[in-house]
């Protein structure tokens, strides 16, 4: 993935360096001071990931993010969690990093982004990926704390206006987001939807009819335009 760094202080940006050397799935393209030379760079460089500090004096890391029409996968860097957790609202948003910077942590954090571009290519071409992609959760932010959620144990996903309720195995959980922000972040071999208000988790089928599923003891409605996809994941067209 081609990236960049965005941090005023120089000594972070030399960490953020070699750690970026360290990992083969990247290719720093260019390091900033200020948001400001980044933001003209990005006008005529498409790139994958920004490497993004949130306190920069002028122009915060949040600041950037509301000027770019459609940003690139971000992983932040910055001494405060609790502010790194009002980040999350955005959706391209994959990870933060807390200094001091360690390798394995920082790896973990572009798996994550390698992940959520895979996710997404595979669903918009509604390409299956196969049983081996190594996402197994979902992090959502609820009252200010990211909450994880397996994938395995979502029953369906419900929209409810401004709001989705994630129903799991063991509970309910609501959260302020949208059905097609959330579908992209859900490995789409596991994940159809099958309504404009529904996505379920295929293997909890109990029961499908002709305009029906039944997911545990609940059924969900099959719209017209969805049936087919549901079928096809299902491999019954």
């Amino acid at each position: 993935m081609k990236c960049i760094v965005i941090d005023d202080e120089e000594l972070a940006r030399v960490v953020i360096e070699k750690l970026i050397t360290n990992n083969p799935e990247l290719n720093l393209v260019a390091e900033f001071p200020n948001a400001i030379q980044a933001i003209k760079f990005l006008n005529h460089n498409p790139i994958d990931l920004i490497f993004l500090d949130i306190h920069m004096p002028d122009f915060t890391g949040l600041d950037f993010i509301q000027t770019l029409k459609s940003p690139p996968k971000i992983i932040l860097t910055t001494s405060d969690r609790n502010f790194a957790i009002e980040a999350f609202e955005y959706d391209c948003i994959v990870d933060y990093l807390t200094k001091p910077l360690s390798q394995e942590r920082f790896d973990k954090a572009v798996k994550k982004a390698l992940l959520f571009n895979f996710n997404i290519k595979a669903a918009n071409s509604k390409i299956q990926v196969n049983s081996t992609n190594p996402s197994t959760e979902l992090f959502v932010n609820i009252d200010r704390r990211l909450v994880k959620i397996e994938f395995d144990g979502i029953l369906f996903i419900e929209s409810k206006g401004d709001y989705i309720q994630i129903n799991t195995e063991k509970k309910n959980i609501t959260v302020h987001s949208t059905i097609k922000k959330l579908k992209v972040k859900l490995p789409p071999e596991l994940f159809v939807q099958v309504h404009r208000s529904y996505i379920i988790n295929i293997k909890k089928i109990v029961d499908i009819e002709d305009s029906s599923v039944l997911i545990g003891k609940t059924v969900i409605p099959i719209s017209r335009a969805n049936r087919d996809e549901l079928m096809n994941c299902l491999n019954l067209l």
